[in-house]
């Protein structure tokens, strides 16, 4: 009864925060009111309250409410009462962290099976797959567990960037790291390009954006997947 939109960014270049996400979010937030963010990945480090009031700034241009979910006493029934849930980007290792040890990870994942609209970006994207294993971040943190709420049956890599032949960095890419990745662990990856992002509805997984997405499986070649592709059995 998952009901979600599960994108690489919040913000692309040259757009405000979730501005073309603008008539999806209509839609996933259809008869809301109010959204529960959890702001626990703090980009850039910036306090809980402070994302919460940018996050409002964007959701104020579709008349939604946004409460952050670290001003409840109680956020696990925080969670079980929510109309609608978003999770932002910021260091995935510290929200995995904090949705641990604030007790939240099992209630966030019964909300949104429940049927409570979710929207994730970045981080909040991340903890969709069934690990964080595949995220950029730095590992400014040691989180309880890397095992995260498992709403798509494979990992995510958001911000997935192609290799650029005409750069000097010398460094590993993307797909270098999720080869990595799949030495050690059997779980498809799939590399999420800016503007695009998943769709999740009940059992359906749909890519929507203009961009292709690229997929990686283990012991296999990776391979493109059109917008509108249903990823349902990427398992």
């Amino acid at each position: 009864m998952t009901n979600c939109i599960i994108a690489s960014t919040s913000t692309i270049h040259g757009s405000k925060p979730l501005e073309y996400l603008s008539k999806a979010l209509i839609e996933l937030y259809s008869g809301i009111d109010e959204i529960l963010f959890i702001p626990y990945a703090r980009p850039g480090g910036i306090t809980h309250d402070e994302y919460t009031a940018n996050v409002s700034v964007a959701f104020e241009k579709i008349n939604k409410k946004v409460l952050g979910l670290h001003t409840f006493s109680n956020p696990t029934e925080a969670l079980k009462n929510a109309q609608g849930i978003f999770t932002g980007g910021g260091n995935t290792f510290l929200l995995v962290d904090q949705l641990y040890r604030n007790k939240v990870i099992e209630p966030l994942k019964d909300a949104i099976h429940a049927g409570t609209p979710y929207l994730g970006t970045s981080a909040g994207s991340n903890i969709c797959g069934l690990t964080m294993q595949t995220t950029n971040d730095m590992p400014i943190i040691y989180p309880p567990s890397f095992k995260t709420l498992g709403i798509v049956p494979f990992n995510i890599n958001p911000h997935y960037l192609d290799p650029d032949p005409n750069s000097t960095h010398k460094g590993e890419t993307r797909e270098t790291r999720i080869k990595e990745f799949h030495n050690l662990n059997p779980q498809p990856v799939l590399g999420l390009r800016e503007g695009s992002w998943l769709h999740v509805k009940n059992e359906e997984i749909l890519l929507k954006g203009k961009l292709t997405a690229r997929v990686f499986e283990q012991n296999k070649s990776p391979y493109e997947v059109e917008p509108q592709v249903s990823l349902s059995k990427l398992n």
